[in-house]
């Protein structure tokens, strides 16, 4: 009895040995799941994002094409935007997203262009791409324009998925996974392909404008560059320049557009507006 007692709890204990291994198995399956939905769910308030973005940019556009007259409905019709929408559709493959460490973007995207020359399944991977946004930056007074990445931690790549080209993407360097299911992502919508792709593709009218001056905003289907500004309202600053140069004055009003500021300068114990540009004044 006692033989049969004891190989009871030999059973029992091997029983609850696989419950204890098949309860850690779900475990992980599960933190396996969230992690992949906490992917799927920044990658969707990314996309909403770029969309806001780009409808802001859109109406941008419309408001400042809005006071020239159309002579022409054949060129209306030819809108680089189109073209650059149908050509998406018009590629082989699809557009997926992978997640990498973030400030490895450019890296990443190099190392798959390195892989995809010498590994199997390479031929199924077309391009890869790290849309990046430009805004021009005012700093002591003075304008650069700068490039940035645009989603941080997000790569795009145009492939046709199959095991090999899953693998070669999947096992490339700093690459964390796909997003969405990880062993068989969702490719991106083509309005969500556009929307984010869209900052890579440079106009004709940005393209004159940044090789001349005009590198703020362009009229017509041109897009605005976002401005970033050190200077705040109400903040004291030095005249450097001009007819005032060497008096303190206060910031009253910034025109990010036309790069002037709105200083007070205290002339004969009044306080007086003046107008300058935002290189002419530095910090007090």
């Amino acid at each position: 009895m006692s033989e049969l007692d004891d190989l009871a709890k030999v059973e029992d204990t091997e029983a609850e040995a696989l419950i204890a291994e098949a309860d850690a198995d779900f475990a992980d399956l599960a933190l396996d799941a969230a992690a992949e939905l906490e992917q799927d769910l920044e990658l969707e308030v990314a996309i909403a994002d770029v969309a806001a973005d780009a409808a802001e940019v859109d109406a941008e556009v419309s408001e400042g094409g809005a006071d020239v007259a159309v002579e022409d409905e054949t060129e209306a019709e030819a809108d680089p935007y189109r073209e650059f929408r149908a050509d998406l559709r018009r590629q082989p493959g699809k557009w997926y997203v992978i997640h990498s460490y973030a400030g490895y973007e450019k890296r990443v995207k190099q190392n798959i262009e390195n892989r995809k020359l010498t590994i199997e399944g390479g031929d199924l991977v077309y391009q890869i791409e790290v849309p990046m946004e430009e805004f021009v930056e005012v700093k002591n007074g003075q304008r650069k324009l700068v490039s940035k990445v645009r989603i941080p931690g997000y790569v795009l790549v145009r492939m046709d998925l199959n095991e090999e080209s899953w693998q070669l993407v999947r096992y490339t360097p700093a690459v964390t996974g796909f997003v969405g299911n990880s062993q068989l992502p969702t490719p991106l919508r083509p309005d969500e392909a556009f929307n984010m792709l869209k900052p890579i593709f440079v106009l004709p009218e940005e393209a004159e404008a940044k090789a001349g001056k005009g590198f703020v905003n362009v009229k017509g289907k041109s897009k605005a560059v976002p401005i970033n500004i050190d200077f705040k309202v109400g903040e004291s600053i030095m005249i450097k320049d001009g007819s005032f140069a060497g008096l303190p004055g206060t910031i009253s009003e910034i025109k990010p557009e036309s790069g002037k500021l709105t200083v007070l300068v205290s002339l004969f114990e009044r306080e007086t507006p003046v107008e300058l540009g935002f290189e002419q004044v530095g910090a007090l």
